[in-house]
């Protein structure tokens, strides 16, 4: 139901005003080794900058990336080094698999040689995913059509490992719902000795298909299949497999499951060693985490370390986005590793023994950690991102991984916003970009822990005291009669006169899939409206209700359980009802628009509460929420089997036949992540109403309804019509 991943969520990245957020992912910069430059292609080449006088070194040249034949340099998406740093892989011709741009062509550059050559030359063109150097520099092990190969650098013999993958028996990846609800993408892993690759398989043969109708790229329509199981549906189930490279033969890990609910395992890793594999292990209701430690020979596993929840269990990549392509962080030559829970009350982190039988609390106090940045176990920190008294803002903090102390703020207490990081491996150096809602993003480079800008620069502080003083935008605090208090942004009409009424529109989501109310660069940018709002005369406001992903604390975020679709609904419109007491505010021209989730939200609001909301703009909404996909609706609902009353009571087209005002519904007809079909039950329901109401179809678009000669455009033409016409702008 929310808008995709894949990072932060890049998720929300897509569907929240296209803000240029600067992501630290796959394409970025990567530091070297040594923790005192950075790689980053530019313009063609690949370039190391040296810090801190950030002096260039082309490492790879443009004339190096030209494969023999070609008169261009390779497009290159994102690559990474052997350990030896004496080769180069470069991922490129890259396809997108659903969200990310996942699926292409490997080349491998040896830097002793200066040879480039393609791997998989027998494999379909741009059919590799996730393809990764063995710890030796001398393999390479990709995913190919869904079985697993290796590849030998120095005789190029491709050995394939399984034998048995297609579509619906999937290994070394994942099926839809795997990548779209955990992050899940990447599914294997070399040992550190270069000999065994652990691996996920998927049984998807058993989960149903979802039929999207293609009409328009052939004559005959055909259909679409997603292997995508709804709430209520069990999921596929998994193994975990470790192959042995020199006989290709796999031993199966021994993990329990329910043989009806079945459950999931969205982590596993190599346990810092060679004979073992640690796993996290979560049950179908997502409200107990296991912790497994698997003999990489034997498959025997036991059980380290348990958690439970009354409500769910996030695991670490829905917050921290690093975590989307694996990774555990051992302490003491793997004697501990680091975990996260909510258990007291708060995100906190904790140190925990290999044994699972001892832990440490290594962050103290009432507030979330946000985002691990960076473990610096030479100096004995831990740096976070957090802000304890101010929900909308983010800051780099750092503390004692022995958990003594107190927390230390790293960020500048003149830099008030929003604050991101990509720290060296030694913890020395750091990219840091900043942005506030009147400070345009900015990045620098820093040295830490002083934070000071390398050579002398004073990149943000120049930015933030050149920045646009009079924005129109204001930042403010709601309590609703219930007594629940909410963060909200407003932008007011340029020239606003307070002795005038102006129209209000409120752009929702409300989920724990985003958060809406960013000190941040162009967070309250209204994107699809076409032309400037603010001159035109409206007042817009965002408010993150109870149950959106704020740090705010457990509670905060987990009051919505077996509530989606009522307690955040009940938040916006008792908020909103505060709102509309405001003296310059038009309650007569009151609208409500979001997108996914926040078109549920739409919708809901609307039919809710029609005495407050007279006109709504829903695009991809999930309508019932029995239609949408296990892993994100149970975790947040339970099952339905259990609690279907639940799950009644937080569908829109319950609510249908109570429409009064002007509603607007827009979906795409390939929608692979909120289907079609939730449009075609809510037009049903509206009909047998006889509500009358206004929709779109865009054909064969997807979730981000962004395909296709003209369809933004037309988009936000429709969707700015719509509310001129039926939410007059203009103070009055």
């Amino acid at each position: 139901m929310h808008p995709s991943t894949t990072c932060k969520r890049i998720l929300l990245a897509l569907l929240t005003a296209f803000v240029p957020v600067i992501l630290f992912a796959q394409g970025g910069i990567k530091w070297n080794r040594a923790g005192n430059g950075y790689y980053q292609l530019d313009k063609g080449e690949l370039d190391l900058y040296t810090l801190p006088q950030q002096n260039k070194t082309v490492i790879l040249s443009k004339t190096q990336l030209t494969p023999s034949g070609k008169t261009a340099p390779l497009n290159i998406q994102s690559f990474s080094f052997s350990a030896d740093d004496k080769k180069v892989l470069l991922f490129t011709n890259t396809k997108k698999v659903w969200r990310l741009r996942t699926r292409g062509d490997y080349y491998v550059f040896d830097i002793n040689t200066g040879a480039l050559t393609k791997l998989g030359k027998d494999r379909p063109a741009s059919s590799m995913m996730f393809a990764k150097f063995s710890p030796d520099g001398a393999k390479v092990a990709y995913v190919s059509e869904y079985n697993l190969y290796v590849e030998d650098l120095a005789s190029g013999k491709v050995q394939q490992l399984t034998m048995d993958g297609n579509r619906k028996f999937i290994n070394g990846t994942f099926d839809w719902v795997y990548e779209e609800e955990f992050s899940c993408r990447d599914g294997f892993r070399w040992s550190p000795d270069s000999k065994h690759i652990a691996y996920w398989q998927i049984d998807a043969r058993k989960t149903k298909d979802y039929l999207m109708i293609d009409n328009t790229d052939s004559v005959y329509p055909f259909a679409v299949p997603v292997e995508y199981p709804i709430a209520g549906e069990a999921p596929s189930p998994f193994k975990i497999g470790v192959v042995d490279i020199a006989s290709a033969k796999t031993q199966w890990m021994d993990i329990p499951t329910d043989p009806v609910l079945q459950s999931y395992v969205p982590c596993m890793e190599w346990a810092a060693n060679n004979n073992e594999l640690i796993v996290q292990h979560l049950n179908r209701h997502q409200n107990q985490s296991d912790l497994l430690l698997c003999n990489a020979t034997t498959g025997a596993s036991q059980v380290i370390y348990t958690e439970k929840d009354s409500a769910w269990i996030d695991i670490l990549s829905q917050w921290d986005n690093e975590y989307i392509w694996g990774g555990w962080d051992w302490l003491n030559g793997g004697k501990e590793f680091m975990w996260a829970s909510e258990k007291d009350g708060w995100r906190h982190l904790y140190r925990v023994s290999r044994d699972g039988k001892k832990e440490v609390k290594i962050t103290n106090g009432d507030y979330d950690v946000i985002d691990i940045s960076a473990i610096d176990e030479k100096n004995g920190y831990v740096y976070f991102l957090a802000s304890p008294t101010n929900a909308t803002q983010k800051y780099l903090y750092r503390t004692k991984l022995d958990g003594k102390g107190k927390a230390e703020r790293v960020s500048p207490a003149n830099q008030a916003g929003t604050h991101d990081y990509d720290l060296s491996p030694t913890a020395l150096y750091a990219r840091h970009v900043f942005s506030n809602m009147a400070t345009p993003y900015t990045d620098e480079m820093i040295s830490l822990p002083d934070h000071k800008g390398l050579n002398g620069q004073h990149v943000v502080d120049d930015a933030i005291a050149g920045a646009e003083k009079n924005t129109g935008i204001e930042f403010f605090k709601v309590k609703t009669e219930e007594g629940i208090e909410m963060d909200g942004w407003m932008t007011k009409p340029r020239n606003f006169d307070p002795n005038k009424k102006y129209p209000v529109v409120f752009y929702v989501y409300t989920e724990p899939a985003g958060q809406n109310v960013r000190d941040q660069y162009q967070a309250a940018n209204p994107w699809l409206y076409k032309g400037d709002m603010a001159a035109d005369g409206y007042i817009y406001i965002s408010i993150d209700n109870r149950g959106t992903p704020v740090p705010k604390g457990r509670s905060w975020r987990k009051a919505i359980y077996r509530n989606i679709g009522r307690i955040n609904i009940r938040d916006q419109a008792m908020a909103a009802k505060e709102v509309l007491k405001w003296p310059f505010i038009d309650a007569s021209r009151t609208a409500v628009w979001g997108w996914s989730g926040g078109g549920s939200a739409t919708l809901n609001l609307m039919f809710q509460f029609p005495e407050i909301y007279k006109t709504g703009i829903a695009v991809a909404a999930v309508g019932s929420i029995f239609t949408y996909d296990n892993i994100y609706q149970e975790r947040y609902m339970g099952l339905p089997q259990e609690n279907a009353a639940d799950y009644t009571a937080g569908s829109a087209i319950t609510y249908a036949k109570n429409l009064k005002g002007n509603l607007l519904y827009i979906h795409g007809s390939g929608d692979d992540n909120v289907h079609y079909q939730n449009a075609e039950l809510l037009l049903n329901e509206l009909i047998k109403y006889n509500r009358q109401f206004q929709f779109m179809s865009y054909p064969n678009r997807t979730h981000s309804i962004s395909e296709g000669a003209g369809t933004w455009e037309h988009l936000s033409t429709l969707y700015t019509n719509y509310l001129r016409a039926h939410c007059e702008p203009g103070g009055k």
